[in-house]
Order: structure tokens, then C-alpha cells, then sequence
């Protein structure tokens, strides 16, 4: 799991309820002040992951003119999650996304998605591409890609699967979590409570996305949405190569963030918000002309 740098959101960083077609989301929202943004970024977190994987990115992309709204999914954390099975297969967590965007314009909406939350941005783009609609102005793939992920994480993700009924979220928590330093107390609470709180329907469908989910890549360059694929400098989810030649194939933006792993949202969260803010820069400054 990602491991945010704080625990607390900053000022200027609001957590509250957006409400949309599809229900109740917890989010994390902050907003240029005494300004109107020049766009807004949706964040999507990855499995296990929740809206704070971003809390770090949210102050950065404030200062730059940009609404950033960091999303705990259906199931994840503080969003509701005693839903059955279906209700967290990928389609159905894509068409939450596009709920959310549509709550969030009309600014201009880039989309960003971390591992698994790359994959559902993914799903939500091509709904939306094959409904005849663009909610989007730009898609951000971080750390997340082609397709399912690499074979010792299917082994792990399973493993979970299996686990989760029989020893409980408290117990693997306790056998898995790397306690930090006694200044640090408050994240390892922070995760503890969070993955307490993964709704199990939730944990086991989005698991099978990640162990089976195909290829999609022909798919979503077809829709020709600008693209940014990012990740750390090493990835143990998708082979950094892969990662390249995904982009190359998308005809993406391309950026490694040194001394990163798979979450360099949280581990290089100045770097990473520099990167998101330079892409939309341009994408405005071609727009324009």
C-alpha cells in the first residue's frame, strides 16, 4: 500500500462529501484561493489505497491554479461499501468516475489515476469514448499498466483473497504493516484505519481486475485523448519497460520521477505535482495556439 508523507490534510485542503448520481464519495478538495481554477484534477487511488495516497499532491496543485479533489472509491476507506460483488467490477467503478466528473465541472477535467485507480480511469475514458461523450481533458496513468499486473502481485493479491475471510483485516494488518517511527504514529493509524475499513466485496473484485484485467492500450490511444504516463524510477506492480513501451504504443507524455518507487505521488509528491502541472501547462498552451 501507499504510504502518504502526513497524516493530517493541510490548510486550504477541505475533506468532505460529494455527492453524485451514483451516491456518496469521501473526498479530500482544495481549490485555488480567491481564484477561479484554470482546471481541475480528479484523482483516483489504487487498490488498498484511498484518497490520502494524494493529500501530499493536493497544496502544490492548488498553488498552481488547479482544483484538486482526491477521491476514496466505492468500497475504500470512508466511501460506503456494503454493496454485493458487482458493484465493484471495474465498468461499474468506471461509471462512478464519470459521476464524479460530472460533478466537478465544468473546468476543464484531467484525470489521474494511481495503479488500480489508472485502470479504472482507463475503463471510465473508454465508457465515456463509446457513449459519445469527452469529460475529459487529459488522462495521467501513474505507476499503473497495460494490463493485469506482474505474476509475484497476482500471487499476493490472491493470497489476500483467500486470507481476508478467515484471518480478518485486523490480523493481516498486524502480520504485513512495517510500523514506522514513533513521530510517524499517527500515519501507521491513519493505514491501520483504512484498511480496516476496505469493504471485503471490494477487495476481492478489484483483486481479480488487477489479476485479469487485459490489455486495453489499442483501445484507449484510438480515443486520442491526450495521455501522460508516470511513474517512479522501479515498479513492482508493472515492469518500468513495460511502462515505457505502453506510453510509446499511446504516443503519451513520458516521465520517470527519480528516486521513486510505485507511489511516487506519495514518495515524491513536489516532483510528481511539478510534472501533472508542466503536462496541463502545455496542453493549455497548445489549445490556445
Amino acid at each position: 500500500m501507499s504510504r502518504p508523507p502526513f497524516a493530517v490534510p493541510p490548510v486550504g485542503v477541505t475533506a468532505r462529501r460529494l455527492v453524485t448520481r451514483r451516491g456518496e464519495f469521501a473526498v479530500l478538495d482544495a481549490a485555488p484561493r480567491g481564484e477561479r481554477p484554470i482546471g481541475t484534477a480528479l484523482l483516483i487511488p489504487g487498490y488498498t489505497g484511498s484518497k490520502e495516497d494524494f493529500i501530499a499532491l493536493l497544496a502544490p496543485l492548488a498553488e498552481a491554479g488547479y482544483r484538486a479533489v482526491a477521491v476514496d472509491g466505492r468500497g475504500q476507506f470512508e466511501s460506503s461499501g456494503v454493496l454485493p460483488h458487482a458493484a465493484y467490477r471495474l465498468g461499474a467503478l468506471a461509471e462512478d468516475v464519470l459521476a464524479q466528473a460530472e460533478e466537478l465541472g465544468p473546468e476543464p477535467i484531467h484525470l489521474v489515476g494511481h495503479s488500480l485507480g489508472g485502470l479504472i480511469s482507463r475503463g471510465a475514458v473508454l465508457r465515456a469514448a463509446a457513449a459519445g461523450r469527452k469529460p475529459f481533458t487529459s488522462l495521467t496513468l501513474i505507476a499503473s499498466g497495460a494490463g493485469r499486473v506482474a505474476r509475484w502481485q497476482r500471487i499476493k493479491v490472491r493470497a489476500l483473497a483467500v486470507t481476508l475471510p478467515v484471518l480478518g483485516a485486523g490480523t493481516i494488518f498486524r502480520l504485513v504493516h512495517r510500523r514506522g517511527t514513533e513521530a510517524e504514529a499517527e500515519i501507521d493509524e491513519l493505514l491501520r484505519r483504512r484498511w480496516v475499513s476496505n469493504a471485503p466485496a471490494q477487495l476481492r473484485a478489484t483483486g481479480r481486475t488487477l489479476r485479469f484485467e487485459p490489455d486495453r492500450v489499442a483501445r484507449l490511444a484510438a480515443v486520442g485523448l491526450p495521455i501522460h504516463v508516470l511513474s517512479g524510477e522501479r515498479d513492482g506492480a508493472w515492469p518500468v519497460r513495460g511502462l515505457d513501451r505502453m506510453a510509446h504504443t499511446l504516443r503519451a507524455r513520458r516521465t520517470v520521477i527519480r528516486g521513486a518507487g510505485h507511489s511516487p505521488n506519495a514518495e515524491r509528491p513536489d516532483a510528481t505535482a511539478a510534472a501533472l502541472t508542466e503536462f496541463w501547462s502545455e496542453l493549455s498552451r497548445d489549445a490556445r495556439g
